[in-house]
């Protein structure tokens, strides 16, 4: 037996061989109760700071990155004891198969603890987020949003100098001096990007508008749904669902609806020219009468405002409080409408014949 275990194939003995897939074996029979007990610990640190955040919503979320991570860790670090074997050592275009298996070993490990660092970006926003709810403040829902994006980014970027370093040893140093002069010449092709990306921090700072609010842009109305890092997206009033640059959002004159304290109604009422002084006198106090029973106008202003060539014409102007649901304020503008011409109905005044409608513009 131990004649079998000291024999010797491709540079190592059987015995080595027997005790690398041992270590390996183990680390895949007990990586997921490692990985749940390390996830365990951590989430005894992380449950200090969000009591509401759920640990089998953690574990989920870090087990899975962290069982690939630790069980080719082990394993290569458990072959890494195995001398490599003559007969497998060859060139390709003048690297040895030795480097390029080593530079696969790096490349794989660095890329599977970028993937559990990403996963630990998603849990820490998860736990913000949790505490953002407890505001009254959408700013910062989205800026939370924003920079979990922005620093995923980033760390992939992290990930692929490492990989180019310790994979294929590159000066990292001399990489970034000549990505700095490729930067510059990108810039400059990019110019669009890098300045929505740069709107998209005077949006967050300078906050004209925050997730949730209602917009006016470009002759679209809409909510906005999401601030991201070059666009931001919002569902429009057709329910339709558009991308506006983050630039066109910062450089337009944007109308932000949700932070207007009033809502204004604007009607023209054009009568008769035949119609009686003395019922036109009538008029104004009888529609001043008719919106002072709307609890939601806040001030009016009703007035005779010219007689003109074809018409005596009525100014009726009103503001609505805000917040007020949309519904609502098109009900009671609607009962408004209807009271107003069965006004004139009643004191028998008539609208004039160029023009049978009643005007309304809405500010």
């Amino acid at each position: 037996m131990n004649n079998f275990l000291e024999q010797v194939y491709l540079n190592n003995s059987v015995k080595n061989y027997l005790v690398v897939a041992g270590i390996i074996l183990m680390a895949i029979v007990f990586k997921r109760y490692v990985s749940k007990y390390i996830a365990g610990l951590l989430y005894v640190l992380v449950a200090k700071a969000s009591k509401n955040i759920q640990k089998k919503l953690f574990c989920d979320l870090v087990v899975q990155p962290l069982d690939s991570f630790l069980v080719l860790f082990i394993s290569f670090v458990a072959i890494d004891k195995l001398n490599f074997p003559e007969a497998l050592d060859f060139k390709v275009f003048k690297v040895t198969s030795k480097s390029i298996i080593e530079s696969i070993i790096y490349g794989t490990l660095i890329a599977v603890f970028i993937w559990l660092c990403l996963r630990l970006i998603d849990f820490i926003a998860m736990v913000l987020e949790e505490k953002a709810n407890d505001t009254n403040d959408l700013t910062d829902n989205q800026l939370i949003v924003f920079f979990k994006d922005f620093f995923k980014v980033i760390l992939v970027i992290i990930g692929v100098l490492l990989i180019l370093r310790f994979s294929f040893n590159r000066n990292i140093g001399n990489l970034l001096t000549g990505l700095s002069i490729v930067g510059a010449a990108l810039a400059l092709a990019t110019r669009e990007s890098l300045e929505n990306l740069i709107a998209s921090f005077i949006i967050f700072f300078d906050k004209p508008f925050v997730t949730g609010d209602l917009v006016k842009v470009h002759n679209f109305t809409g909510t906005v749904e999401k601030i991201g890092l070059r666009s931001t997206r919002i569902r429009t009033d057709s329910k339709t669902y558009i991308t506006v640059p983050n630039k066109q959002m910062v450089d337009s004159i944007l109308d932000n609806i949700s932070l207007r304290t009033q809502r204004k109604v604007e009607i023209r009422i054009e009568i008769g020219l035949d119609a009686d002084a003395e019922k036109l006198q009538q008029l104004t106090p009888a529609i001043k009468q008719i919106l002072s029973g709307f609890s939601a106008i806040e001030n009016s202003s009703v007035f005779f405002m010219e007689t003109g060539k074809h018409a005596h014409v009525f100014a009726i102007d009103y503001f609505t409080q805000m917040p007020q649901d949309f519904d609502a304020f098109n009900s009671d503008r609607e009962q408004i409408n209807l009271a107003i011409l069965r006004l004139l109905q009643s004191m028998q005044l008539e609208l004039a014949a160029t023009s049978t409608d009643v005007k309304m513009h809405n500010a």
